[in-house]
């Protein structure tokens, strides 16, 4: 099973802002389409950091680099951004498959609307992350990301929602570097399947979570002491 992320938090204007890190014990083969370490290739660690709802930065590539910078991360790695509390990651495992979620759907849309331009981007988010067991081939690794979209598609029908996702939304695909290659990652095969059943089921449950609440990181931080950043991952 894949290790689990280790909850931090680093300084930002005078809060302990949550972030989930994960440092892999040794270099994972990741295809992931992350401002920062997005694309293919090994990564080495990769952070999901929460972020205020009014988050504005022009630089967010830049962002992420400090903050593997303040955790003393090194190689390459994989940084994400949300605006929902990471407190209230979802993780679903299924037959060696484990995905973890943060669904923010405060401003979902839906791909194909017609007439659209430009958007004024929000960091509400749905980031995904997968952990596949055995090493995809390339097809099957780019196959994948597109079962999990297919799959959280599906999760937001169930939720009631005429959308698809939203314009912010990220998705990282990890598997092994080495080993025999799985020749496919659609919903149909070995590893897909179950990795689409995972995906549907974290994204419903963190999306059902975010419907009912509608909490941010941006709504506990008024009641959230200053501390200074710790190191305890």
């Amino acid at each position: 099973m894949f290790a689990e992320p280790s909850l931090t938090h680093r300084k930002e204007d005078g809060y302990e802002v949550p972030l989930l890190l994960w440092r892999f014990p040794e270099p994972v083969l990741a295809a992931s389409s992350a401002v920062l370490g997005g694309g293919v290739g090994p990564r080495e660690w990769l952070i999901n950091a929460s972020v205020p709802m009014s988050y504005a930065r022009p630089d967010p590539e830049a962002h992420l680099a400090e903050l593997a910078g303040q955790l003393h991360l090194t190689g390459p790695g994989i940084g994400l951004l949300t605006g929902v509390d990471v407190h209230d990651v979802v993780s679903v495992w299924e037959d060696g498959v484990q995905v973890y979620a943060t669904v923010g759907l405060g401003a979902p849309i839906q791909a194909a609307e017609s007439g659209v331009t430009g958007f004024a981007h929000r960091p509400g988010t749905i980031n995904i992350v997968v952990w596949v067991p055995q090493r995809l081939g390339d097809g099957a690794l780019v196959n994948a990301v597109a079962t999990a979209t297919e799959a959280k598609a599906q999760a937001l029908a169930e939720l009631g929602l005429a959308a698809t996702g939203t314009a912010t939304d990220a998705i990282c695909v990890l598997c092994p570097v080495d080993g025999p290659p799985a020749a496919y990652g659609g919903p149909r095969s070995l590893w897909g399947a179950p990795m689409a059943r995972a995906v549907f089921e974290a994204v419903r449950d963190g999306g059902a979570v975010n419907l009912s609440t509608g909490r941010s990181w941006s709504d506990r931080a008024g009641d959230m002491p200053a501390h200074p950043l710790r190191e305890d991952a």
